[in-house]
């Protein structure tokens, strides 16, 4: 599996909420992290959300899109998971 991203894009995001996004790619080894589709920031692109833990042991929510060359993930941005999804995250491990 191979990841992309905009190093500015990396920077702000680590500015903004403490997350690089080498971390949050180690999500992806995860294998309780849950995906799902973002219909409403798919406009221009099909959007996913992934959340699980990253090696840091932080539960994370990471907002991507798979290029169609080659199985690329294009990680858009990351942050810690709310209280919200953190449940969501525990309650599909459990099922």
């Amino acid at each position: 599996m191979t990841f992309e991203w905009h190093e500015g894009k990396n920077s702000a995001n680590s500015s903004k909420h403490g997350v690089w996004f080498e971390e949050a790619q180690t999500v992806w080894a995860d294998p309780g992290s849950i995906e799902f589709h973002d219909p409403e920031h798919s406009a221009e692109e099909e959007r996913f959300i992934r959340v699980g833990y990253s090696s840091a042991s932080r539960i994370l929510l990471v907002v991507f899109c798979e290029r169609e060359q080659g199985g690329v993930i294009r990680i858009i941005g990351a942050r810690k998971a709310t209280p919200r999804e953190r449940k969501q995250y525990e309650e599909g491990i459990r099922s």
